[in-house]
């Protein structure tokens, strides 16, 4: 009986980071609105940022509670599943024309964003040093965005409509603070009873990092992406995915291991070495035309089972 109440719990966690999210998104749309910077550079910050909101309140909780391979197992199995999953959906639904301006510089910047963690964990830490390190890399990465945003001529902003009924800027400050306390609460939920649930069955903590919280935590990304396939906002969901998981790596890990070190256990080499083999299939797939086809959505979908699978073989 006992478990069924932590079930309950998870969901209920799942459910306030998914809400919590899709509120704190609305409301950083409808403020960057005003500033007019494309679709694009919005996908990379404001909506990136806002979707991995999760994953940033749910590392941070597991850091400070010392399970370090549920802090770095969320980010690296959220990013797997970004690619592998939520990008694959999404061309499924609606194949998704990329730019090539994501080709040329967003995707190579997260691969090599991707190789610099791999660099940091070989000595089986993430430190204090390694952390500031991350840190300041999202604020060069953010102002990058911004001076992308100045050089793009062809700006195309989400329609106020299609995010908030009335684009009020008091309006849009109180979707972002409800959001977020939505998202605190909800990761404490989330993240507490997962694990007491993997104990029970004798699922490891890594486990529970790399596959239900990972997934749950990119409930917003799937809703996200997935919405702006089918209405044609092809660069919000390339966007949205490529910065997130720029974002993960940067800030989620940099501001988790600031607050309490991270240890890496062997096993996550290999996961990390899978995050970087999903995104540099990304570079073929895009440069096919410049469309991540329903054929390769499928194909996408199929490497991340593949993926889900050897985590349940290796447990």
């Amino acid at each position: 009986m006992e478990l069924i109440f932590n079930f309950l719990l998870v969901g209920a966690g799942l459910a306030m980071l998914y809400f919590g999210a899709e509120w704190l998104v609305k409301g950083s749309i409808a403020i960057s609105n005003r500033l007019g910077v494309s679709q694009l550079v919005i996908g990379l910050t404001v909506v990136a940022f806002g979707t991995s909101t999760p994953e940033l309140a749910v590392s941070i909780s597991s850091a400070m509670q010392g399970l370090s391979d549920v802090a770095l197992g969320n980010v690296v199995g959220s990013n797997i599943v970004n690619i592998g999953a939520i990008l694959g959906l999404s061309a499924i639904v609606s194949p998704i024309i990329v730019s090539k301006s994501s080709i040329r510089k967003e995707v190579p910047i997260m691969i090599g964003i991707s190789l610099l963690l791999l660099a940091i964990i070989i000595d089986g830490k993430i430190d204090f040093v390694d952390g500031a390190l991350l840190v300041a890399g999202i604020f060069v990465f953010t102002w990058y965005g911004y001076r992308s945003s100045k050089k793009d001529t062809d700006i195309q902003t989400v329609p106020a409509y299609q995010i908030l009924e009335k684009n009020v800027f008091s309006k849009s400050i109180i979707f972002m603070i409800m959001g977020l306390g939505l998202l605190t609460g909800g990761s404490f939920l989330t993240v507490d009873n997962a694990v007491i649930i993997g104990a029970s069955f004798g699922i490891s903590e890594l486990f529970m990092g790399l596959t239900l919280v990972a997934i749950g935590t990119s409930l917003p990304e799937l809703i996200t992406s997935i919405v702006a396939a089918r209405k044609g906002h092809a660069d919000l969901s390339v966007g949205n995915i490529v910065g997130s998981n720029i974002f993960n790596i940067l800030a989620i890990l940099g501001i988790s291991s600031l607050i309490s070190g991270i240890t890496v256990s062997e096993k996550v080499l290999i996961d990390v070495g899978i995050m970087i083999g999903f995104s540099l299939v990304l570079i073929p797939i895009m440069r096919s035309g410049f469309v991540i086809s329903r054929k390769e959505g499928v194909l996408l979908v199929a490497g991340y089972v593949d993926y889900v699978i050897f985590l349940l073989y290796r447990q």
